[in-house]
């Protein structure tokens, strides 16, 4: 399978300082995979990985950076193969700034840019729209952050899509929560919604892929990258595959 020009981006999510999978972003429904994250970013480079999206679910709950020294590890010991970005808890200047000058490609922000869209504007002005992406994690219908934490906040995410567009974002990374870890297959309808806008230049799926043909699939309806979680650590998708 050809993926020039299409962004493949495993996943490791990070909790307690090991890799795990939250089923429909439960934390109490974790599958814990390994206690050597660098080990596993190390295996998706080696599998030909052209970037890695590293998430900090501590940080997702409490704003506050939980793996640092992790996230500089995997990015020395992939550099020079494939690039990193990171995301969770990334809610202000000073964090988004500190976690790229550690080496990340990018910094994915949410709550903070749903909450403050002048907030995303800003980053991108001071860092450029490549390095910077907003995710909109919908969940009933709504883009909502602090964690995925149940009752929290949401806007339609078209709302969220249209005004971050307009304040610089070209890149957006799209979750379907209610199948984010459960290998239901992705929401095409949410994807094929937001791309109709014609505004972003960038829709990374993510959330319930399972097999090559869903990678497919969100490829040939536009959406320029998919982030693969469950799907690798299980077995049900090989990256070597995917990507060379």
């Amino acid at each position: 399978m050809d993926a020039s020009g299409f962004e493949v981006l495993p996943a490791i999510d990070l909790r307690g300082g090991r890799v795990v999978r939250l089923r429909q972003g439960d934390f109490a429904r974790e599958t814990a995979y390994s206690d050597d994250p660098v080990a596993v970013a190390r295996g998706f480079a080696d599998a030909g990985a052209r970037w890695i999206h590293l998430v900090d679910l501590d940080a997702a709950r409490s704003g506050i950076l939980a793996h640092g020294d992790t996230i500089r590890a995997i990015v020395a010991a992939v550099g020079g193969r494939c690039v990193v970005e990171v995301a969770g808890g990334l809610r202000s200047l000073e964090a988004v700034a500190a976690i790229l000058a550690a080496g990340a490609r990018r910094a994915v922000v949410g709550t903070a840019a749903l909450r403050d869209p002048s907030f995303a504007e800003r980053l991108v002005l001071e860092h450029g729209p490549d390095r910077i992406a907003v995710a909109l994690d919908v969940r009933d219908g709504l883009a909502v952050g602090h964690g995925w934490a149940a009752g929290a906040a949401g806007v339609p995410p078209e709302d969220a899509l249209r005004e971050l567009s307009l304040r610089g974002v070209t890149t957006f990374e799209v979750t379907a929560i209610e199948r984010d870890g459960t290998l239901a297959g992705p929401d095409l309808a949410l994807y094929e919604r937001l791309l109709a806008l014609g505004l972003a230049s960038v829709i990374i799926a993510s959330g319930g892929i399972t097999t090559a043909d869903d990678i497919d699939t969100v490829r040939h309806i536009g959406c320029g990258g998919v982030i693969v979680g469950r799907a690798l650590y299980d077995g049900t998708i090989r990256l070597d595959e995917l990507v060379w």
